[in-house]
């Protein structure tokens, strides 16, 4: 039975990273790129209020999503993988990846590292240590 690897992905250069590392190590694999969409980062502006906001923050949203998945497909097909899903969730990112491992029957997670480290790593956490700490699989954290 075929490997499924979840690789979480944004616009970041580790996660094309991780991507390419997916790609060269499990070729014969079904690469699950996943793309969360964020409802924290619409912020708190005085724009937030107006009822059409949100949706249409969504939608750009989703669509910048959409894009990136292309890029990315298109990567990792060129590096000779056959089988790619995508998927676009909205919620907090660690706990999206980690409840994805059950929802996609996940057996793996590559993930990049933004290699944070000092106060801007207390301030903004590290999804990569959060999601290798709660994951019921094993996860490679690609830097």
């Amino acid at each position: 039975m075929a490997k499924r690897i979840l690789v979480p992905v944004d616009s970041s250069d580790q996660a094309t990273a991780a991507c390419e590392f997916a790609a060269e190590e499990y070729p014969d694999a079904t690469l699950v790129l996943l793309h969360v969409i964020n409802p924290a980062e619409a912020g708190y502006s005085a724009e937030a209020s107006i009822p059409s906001f949100s949706e249409e923050w969504y939608e750009t949203q989703k669509a910048t999503a959409e894009e990136l998945l292309d890029d990315l497909e298109a990567t990792v097909t060129e590096a000779g993988v056959e089988s790619v899903e995508r998927v676009v969730e909205v919620g907090r990112p660690t706990k999206v990846i980690v409840d994805s491992t059950d929802d996609h029957d996940i057996d793996q997670i590559i993930m990049g590292s933004h290699g944070r480290s000092g106060m801007s790593r207390i301030l903004l956490g590290s999804v990569a240590e959060i999601v290798v700490r709660r994951a019921s699989v094993p996860v490679t954290v690609v830097r």
